[in-house]
């Protein structure tokens, strides 16, 4: 059975969300095993009242740092030396570094230097040559934004559903000028975007796919996948709102898409791409 990688996960609470809290530790479960939960910042200060109760609930350890000097971040410092540490120590297989702060782009780069797997995720607000560093990257508040969707999506499903039982032969009310501008409102909302977008992706597809096809044009999906990965940290298909490849690749409307029966195997499909009119 293979071993599951061991993940230091160090955040940067200056400007990282406690609301991330679910989708930080789930990200890190799909890659290993948090072995140190460790996160930096004054927690003497006010506004990190709210991270009490989930560093409780997470059993994550707060590493305090004062703010010795106006404008100077002491908790930057103590992450990179602590990973440093961590990373002599032999423990690890990668780490996690939560924050959107470039600062941290140098100490990424030496970690993949000591051969590390590392991980980072942050606002789709952090700059590009942090991104870049990590091999792979994961946007926190798209995330969160599709969980709130679903969320909200499964709510109005559960609410449907019980109007149904209960339904008459009286014609449903229609819905309420409020609720219209409140639903207006949050439509009005813009989402986060992923820095990478879906023109550059599509783009790279098609060279992946023409570059690495069979004599007939098809390439396998997983391997599509993979040279993605490595050309963009950043691209995950659940930040176009999906949650398979094979599906947005569909979507794109690029591709044609076949799916073969793994041999000798009931429940495995392969499946292979081409680009359309190949």
């Amino acid at each position: 059975m293979e071993q599951d990688l061991k993940i230091a996960v160090l955040i940067d609470a200056d400007n990282i969300s406690e609301k991330y809290i679910k989708i930080i530790m789930d990200e890190t479960a799909n890659i290993g095993i948090a072995t140190y939960k460790r996160i930096y910042g004054d927690f003497t200060s006010p506004h990190m009242n709210s991270w009490k109760t989930v560093l409780l609930n997470n059993s994550i350890i707060p590493m305090q740092q004062y703010g010795y000097t106006t404008g100077k971040s002491s908790t930057d410092a103590a992450m990179i030396i602590d990973a440093m540490d961590i990373l002599y120590s032999g423990n690890v297989d990668g780490f996690c570094i939560v924050s959107s702060d470039s600062d941290f782009t140098r100490l990424v780069a030496r970690l993949r230097e000591a051969g590390m797997v590392v991980v980072g995720m942050g606002e789709s607000k952090t700059p590009k040559p942090f991104i870049a560093a990590c091999n792979q990257f994961k946007y926190l508040d798209i995330l969160y934004a599709n969980s709130l969707k679903e969320a909200a999506s499964a709510n109005r499903a559960a609410k449907e559903k019980a109007r149904r039982l209960k339904e008459t032969a009286a014609a449903p009310a229609a819905p309420s000028s409020a609720k219209t501008k409140s639903k207006q409102k949050e439509e009005a909302v813009p989402a986060p975007a992923p820095q990478t977008d879906l023109d550059t992706i599509t783009d790279s597809i098609l060279s992946i796919v023409e570059e690495g096809s069979d004599e007939d044009g098809w390439m396998f999906v997983g391997d599509v996948g993979n040279q993605l990965a490595k050309r963009y940290p950043d691209f995950d298909v659940r930040n176009f709102g999906f949650k398979k490849l094979s599906v947005f690749l569909e979507a794109l409307n690029s591709f044609e898409v076949r799916k073969v029966r793994a041999t000798g195997s009931r429940n495995i499909q392969l499946v292979y791409i081409r680009a359309k009119n190949s």
